[in-house]
């Protein structure tokens, strides 16, 4: 079986029935204007992916270097003696 449990019979006589709808002249022009739909689109994709090469990294931000928080001292043996 092929895409998603059509086989090729089904295939033929759905593509029958989308000939017999449309005509050849119209099934002609929408593939003439999907086939231009697909070239601008992969040519579109292209020129977004020239661009975001060319940009600078930007996702390589600088070090930024975080002295952690001072954490409590720990009471002591030493200092519980002060006090009694």
């Amino acid at each position: 079986m092929g895409l998603s449990g059509i086989g090729f019979p089904e295939l033929l006589l759905i593509l029958l029935i989308v000939f017999l709808l449309f005509g050849s002249k119209k099934l002609s022009t929408l593939g003439k204007d999907l086939g231009g739909a697909i070239k601008d689109f992969r040519k579109s994709m292209k020129e977004d992916e020239s661009a975001t090469n060319a940009l600078p990294n930007t996702s390589a931000s600088p070090e930024v270097h975080v002295k952690p928080a001072d954490a409590p001292a720990k009471e002591t043996a030493a200092s519980d003696k002060t006090g009694g």
